[in-house]
């Protein structure tokens, strides 16, 4: 039988150079056990603290490389993986562009360089509550989930165009900017499940332009701050299969994930810098709910052209800078009158919704004062649309209302003779929208009319031929343009008498105008 060389590992056995720490995980992969090499006392487990860890701790990057690529065969009835946690990894961990098999999970490491994934392809990968330089993962692609969850990053994570086979869990992660100023780039992610960053604390941006996500974008309770840049998170041209969660995340000792229940501490979604879901598609919400945006400058809470059947916006405050929905389209607008600026700080310009129910109390003249602010310049699409979702939600009265208000704002923008004819519509018929006011106008007059000629009856124009007199009938057929009751041709008024059918002729004729155009207005919206 032929002896190996000196130095040369046995079968199935590690080689000689490495350390017995490193030789103990040899073993635990071939087994498929957990390597652990922490000491049980938290303070000095924890990653992230200013500890030293010594050599009995220590594994060399280039060992786990080793393991991962080109491994041992498992013993017979296992299936080898890594699973380490504890260990201070020195040297840079370079997978980039190798296919790595084994099952990987890292437990309370310590990364001494960067972690480079790159074109890397992994069946899932979990690191739970490490400390790492920086993350370089672009075009990694797994076939099961990537968890980074508890994590502290120091220079930042890439992620563009990655793809992820089923879950993206970044749960309490604490990440902060590159050198380009971003905490996370993933520019053309592709995540085929859930993406949940919930409690994350981000210092720079966060960029999922054009990201892909197959079910729910959680970024509930987290807080995300660039005072670098102009977006803390910039997101334009996502898409979310189902909902985006921009709202309070709940702090328990377990899982912390989803809805929070009654009775449990929360932590608000806190974004401190824009936010931008410019062109994003959503396919069942957006909820922005118990949520703060600090805005400075020319940072917006942008949601331009975004599509979504449902956008939940019910903030407490509103935020410090502008709200855009330009060109957005939302099946359902829910809102709260505390969530919007006071001041002209919204654009609603082409911004369309189907049907509107606020939540809290919501007063027309708020709403209305709403839409005033939101267009500084004389816009009728923002009044008729929620003219239009009132009507949908029944409230036909607050529609006419609504679109009221749009011809009183229309009214300023006109010259002096469209003005007067404006305010003479409005006095008279409300612009078509109140039309009982007609009536109204014209039983007064009537009754001023047939009262002035009770005292004062006109002499018959043909004495003999007059028929018998009627200040009533008399004075309702001054009033009534085109219609002949037989009165106003037979007798012959003189001095007042004249002066007074005059006004009461002319009177007729201008209100008949106003119900006419106003009829013609509500014919066309008809």
């Amino acid at each position: 039988m032929t002896e190996p060389s000196d130095g040369a590992p046995q079968p199935h056995q590690p080689p000689q150079d490495w350390t017995p720490v490193e030789q103990g995980l040899w073993e635990a992969y071939r087994l498929g056990e957990w390597y652990d090499l922490r000491t049980g006392i938290p303070e000095r487990d924890d990653p992230a603290a200013d500890r030293f860890w010594g050599p009995d701790r220590t594994v060399r990057a280039e060992t786990i490389a080793r393991l991962l690529l080109d491994g041992p065969p498992p013993v017979p009835g296992r299936v080898s993986c890594v699973k380490l946690s504890g260990a201070q990894i020195s040297g840079e961990l370079q997978l980039s562009g190798g296919n790595v098999v084994p099952y990987v999970e890292l437990r309370d490491c310590r990364f001494e360089q960067v972690v480079m994934l790159s074109e890397c392809q992994f069946t899932t990968v979990r690191m739970v509550h490490c400390a790492i330089p920086r993350l370089e993962a672009a075009r990694l692609h797994t076939t099961g989930d990537l968890h980074l969850p508890q994590c502290t990053v120091e220079g930042g994570i890439r992620l563009t165009d990655a793809h992820i086979g089923t879950d993206l869990l970044l749960n309490q992660l604490t990440v902060r900017r590159d050198r380009h100023g971003r905490a996370i780039a993933a520019d053309g992610l592709n995540v085929a499940q859930d993406v949940e960053a919930e409690l994350i604390e981000a210092t720079g941006e966060i960029s999922l332009r054009s990201a892909r996500i197959g079910g729910r974008l959680s970024l509930r309770g987290s807080v995300l701050h660039n005072p670098y840049g102009r977006y803390a998170l910039n997101a334009a041209r996502v898409q979310v299969e189902h909902t985006l969660y921009l709202s309070a995340g709940y702090l328990g000792s377990g899982q912390s994930s989803g809805t929070p229940p009654n009775g449990v501490r929360t932590r608000r979604f806190t974004c401190e810098g824009g936010l931008r879901l410019d062109d994003g598609r959503f396919g069942n919400a957006v909820i922005i709910n118990q949520a703060r945006f600090r805005l400075t400058g020319t940072q917006q809470l942008s949601l331009r052209r975004v599509q979504t059947p449902e956008l939940r916006l019910t903030l407490d405050e509103p935020p410090s800078g502008m709200i855009s929905l330009a060109g957005a389209r939302v099946g359902n607008l829910t809102d709260a009158q505390t969530c919007w600026p006071e001041t002209a700080g919204v654009d609603l310009t082409g911004f369309t919704y189907g049907s509107l129910s606020p939540e809290g109390p919501f007063p027309l003249r708020q709403r209305i004062a709403w839409l005033a602010a939101a267009t500084p310049e004389y816009s009728p699409e923002p009044y008729e649309h929620l003219a239009a979702a009132l009507r949908v939600s029944g409230e036909d009265s607050d529609a006419r209302e609504v679109l009221l208000a749009k011809q009183r704002r229309r009214r300023e923008t006109l010259p002096l003779a469209g003005k007067l004819w404006g305010y003479l519509q409005d006095i008279t018929v409300g612009y078509g929208y109140r039309a009982g006011r007609a009536a109204l106008w014209m039983a007064v007059l009537w009754a001023i009319g047939a009262t002035f000629f009770a005292a004062h009856p006109p002499p018959p124009l043909k004495a003999g031929e007059a028929p018998n007199w009627n200040p009533a009938l008399y004075a309702l057929d001054l009033l009534l343009p085109v219609i002949d009751l037989g009165q106003d041709s037979a007798w012959k008024p003189a001095g007042g008498g004249q002066w007074a059918s005059a006004v009461l002729v002319v009177l007729g004729w201008v209100l008949a105008t106003t119900v006419a155009a106003g009829a013609s207005r509500l014919l066309r919206r008809g």
